[in-house]
């Protein structure tokens, strides 16, 4: 790989670039507009070949405060990472699930302590596996039947992926997919246990389709994307949303330098159409979209003055649902904790939405893992973002 000059930021520097105030970005601009106030943050770790690059976005519910970018798009060709670079935001995907299939309970369509067999006839009889050595697998029937709220919580006991969604989770038919997941035993009684699972979002996809009557990116385009102006979001990126898109790193093998990497979870070309769309994890977005989707969100349900969500539907949403026994905190699509709800992506990609400062951060990069000390420069957004930022409503 080749390498680039490592330039020192002195402790001095950075504390002026944090007290400079940048001027106010409209949620379509595409730069800051001002002085930079987060990416002199994280310059550092690009010198030190620990983040190829990164586009940060901060806002409040009105909107954006700042959108940045530092460091490389490609690294080897030593392009510069544009703000509106599209990344695969993967897990992130998610919550924008979660809220279509909220916006069918706001309209009665759906509840979220029904069965999902009400909506999904084949989830009638499910087994739970109970115990098991190289000759055999004992089932049960679970005494609770899985339910909407247990799918979009990780406590349906349905495992993270079937044995069929190989060698790629993209490849399977959505009902194909979710047909999968019913022939499969459950791993835990339904409620009683956290357990990331892409099978269960999957499922909450497929009742949007059968409810809706129409295909599920269809839906999310329609009742989502468009009215948002999520321009950029798309589980098949286009030609010029490829040009866009950042490539994907991980550490070396001694973990002192970068490597590219393909997306492993993906087929390629990630264009083809013929790839399925994956309700648990195959969106690719842009900093300004997915910052939309979060304004729209914090500010219960509207944006723009236009309602997607009831407001109490969003605190549904954005509040603890799992059951007393289970210890993580999970809202329905959502990872929650006091004060703020987020989630991050496969390729360390994040979007959290502070309630008690009323901000939004949201920082896209394409990394499996860093080397040295670069797991940190999330952090060092956040604080600087929280530090110059969290302020703004008070």
């Amino acid at each position: 790989m080749k390498t680039h000059p490592v330039s020192r930021v002195s402790l001095g520097v950075l504390l002026v670039a944090l007290v400079v105030a940048p001027l106010p970005v409209s949620a379509g601009d595409s730069s800051s507009g001002g002085a930079k106030v987060i990416a002199p943050v994280l310059q550092p770790f690009v010198d030190r070949h620990e983040l190829a690059g990164a586009v940060t976005l901060v806002a409040d519910k009105d909107k954006v405060l700042s959108l940045e970018a530092v460091g490389f798009a490609d690294v080897a060709a030593k392009k510069p990472m544009p703000t509106d670079a599209v990344f695969w935001i993967a897990s992130q995907s998610k919550p924008i699930t979660a809220t279509a299939l909220m916006m069918l309970v706001d309209e009665g369509k759906v509840k979220i302590d029904d069965p999902v067999e009400k909506y999904l006839p084949e989830f009638k009889g499910l087994w739970q596996a109970v115990g098991q050595n190289p000759d055999y697998l004992l089932l049960r029937k679970p005494k609770h039947p899985v339910t909407v709220r247990h799918i979009l919580t990780h406590t349906s006991g349905m495992p993270f992926k079937s044995v069929m969604e190989e060698p790629t989770l993209d490849l399977l038919p959505l009902r194909d997919a979710v047909r999968s997941y019913a022939m499969t035993p459950l791993q835990s009684e339904p409620g009683s246990k956290w357990q990331y699972s892409n099978a269960g979002i999957n499922t909450a996809g497929r009742i949007i389709e059968v409810v809706s009557g129409m295909p599920y990116e269809e839906f999310l385009d329609r009742r989502l994307f468009g009215p948002l102006g999520m321009k950029d979001t798309t589980f098949w990126p286009n030609e010029d949303q490829l040009k866009r898109l950042a490539k994907a790193y991980s550490p070396n093998r001694d973990k002192t330098d970068l490597q590219e990497i393909t997306i492993g979870q993906l087929k390629y070309p990630l264009s083809d159409r013929k790839r399925q769309p994956m309700p648990a994890g195959g969106l690719f977005s842009t900093a300004a979209d997915v910052g939309r989707f979060c304004r729209m969100v914090l500010g219960g349900g509207t944006f723009d003055g236009k309602r997607y969500l009831s407001e109490d539907a969003v605190k549904q949403m954005t509040s603890r649902q799992t059951d007393k026994g289970v210890k993580e905190n999970w809202g329905l699509g959502w990872s929650v904790s006091d004060g703020s709800f987020g989630h991050g992506g496969a390729l360390s990609t994040n979007m959290t939405i502070d309630t008690k400062r009323g901000l939004i951060t949201v920082f896209l990069v394409q990394h499996a893992g860093f080397p040295g000390e670069g797991g940190k420069s999330q952090g060092a957004f956040r604080k600087a973002a929280e530090e110059r930022f969290g302020d703004s409503k008070k």
